[in-house]
């Protein structure tokens, strides 16, 4: 199976106060790049108003503002019923994208917007963008993503937000109900750690492996303390890699239920840095499944290992 983690974009590594610094030994996110990496170009043109993704395999509209004004999520629901009626550029496929499509268009070493640099799409707005997966925590929300960081978060169905249709399937990924809830995690085999059947990453089994908040350049110490003190190569994980854990299925936590993890908490630290603002990292709301960032010098998010890489 491929792997469904994709590259999170970063190639640069800074420190708390947003300085970039050697990726060498950082324990950041552009040291090891973790998730699947991107072909070059990412994006070609199918005609002039396709664009097909190289790496997903997913087809978009060129004009990622198609309708021109934002839209209530039911409206949205309408509008795409019209567009597949009318088979619009030859497609009757047409939908609004779920929360993985979309936020696989983000491009984590860059913002305003978090696209790759080199994308040929055109009218993209830097407000909210609806998704057609419903928020568990609420089934009058749905999830968004806020293309100007490349943040993810839930709206209020009879909110207005902007829509951009995509088309065909991936084949990278499947959803954890294709397998039992009870065997996405087990023991890992190499020793300590619970690895994942969807990504083939191993979690340290505690997770809040501080036991307390930490600033973000204590989060990277005490992950640099972990490999050296274990000989494993447990890391800071990257935001792509966080998200992965996310079971949109649930809230309070996000995790598929019977998970085996302990000291669960809702914040958590990665290792990509926010290049909307270097000196703020990305983290993951657990509780609610939401991607944001934080303030790298605040004690204010929790620290759960990793170790394996998700590539092909």
């Amino acid at each position: 199976m491929p792997c469904p983690i994709l590259w999170s974009g970063q190639s640069q590594c800074y420190d708390a106060k947003g300085q970039s610094v050697p990726c060498q030994g950082s324990g950041q996110d552009a040291e090891f790049r973790p998730g699947l990496p991107w072909p070059r170009p990412r994006f070609t043109l199918v005609d002039e108003h396709l664009v097909a993704d190289r790496l997903t395999g997913l087809i978009w509209l060129r004009n990622a503002n198609y309708f021109d004004f934002p839209v209530s999520w039911h409206e949205g629901q309408k509008l795409l019923v019209q567009l597949r009626s009318k088979e619009l550029y030859g497609r009757n496929d047409w939908r609004i994208p779920r929360r993985h499509e979309l936020r696989s268009l983000v491009d984590h070493g860059t913002s305003r917007p978090a696209l790759p640099a080199d994308n040929p799409f055109r009218n993209l707005f830097l407000g909210w963008y609806w998704s057609s997966t419903e928020a568990a925590i609420a089934s009058s929300y749905v999830w968004r993503l806020q293309p100007e960081g490349g943040r993810l978060f839930y709206g209020n169905k009879k909110e207005e937000s902007f829509l951009w249709p995509v088309a065909a399937s991936s084949p990278l990924w499947r959803t954890p109900s294709s397998a039992s809830q009870q065997s996405r995690f087990y023991p890992a085999p190499d020793g300590p750690g619970v690895a994942d059947r969807y990504t083939g990453l191993i979690w340290y089994p505690q997770a809040d492996y501080s036991t307390s908040p930490v600033d973000w350049p204590n989060a990277l110490h005490k992950l640099d303390t972990l490999r050296n003190t274990s000989g494993l190569a447990w890391r800071l994980p990257a935001i792509n890699e966080l998200e992965s854990l996310v079971d949109v299925r649930s809230h309070s936590p996000a995790l598929t239920q019977g998970h085996p993890f302990t000291l669960v908490r809702d914040g958590y630290w990665s290792s990509t840095t926010s290049s909307y603002d270097p000196a703020w990292s990305y983290v993951l709301y657990l509780h609610r499944g939401a991607v944001g960032v934080g303030f790298k010098p605040n004690r204010d998010f929790y620290i759960w290992p990793v170790r394996g890489l998700c590539q092909d």
